[in-house]
């Protein structure tokens, strides 16, 4: 795969066991990306669009499409 480690993950988890579990499972297998961790939607949507505690983020970061998506 062409560097996916330079990919950054976003995590959008209200629960914070889930969030833990998947923190701990791609610790274990290795994956060494960037994770940003988001708890709702609406802090999704501040990072997303550089708005509210996100205000004046770099947003060349995600200018492109995402590679999955998964709700």
């Amino acid at each position: 795969m062409k560097d996916m480690k330079d990919k950054i993950i976003l995590l959008i988890e209200d629960n914070p066991d889930d969030e833990a579990l998947t923190l701990r499972a791609l610790e274990k297998n290795n994956i060494k990306n960037e994770v940003v961790v988001l708890h709702d939607g609406a802090e999704a949507l501040d990072y997303f669009f550089g708005t509210g505690a996100y205000a004046g983020r770099d947003l060349t970061v995600f200018s492109r499409r995402p590679k999955r998506l998964t709700v």
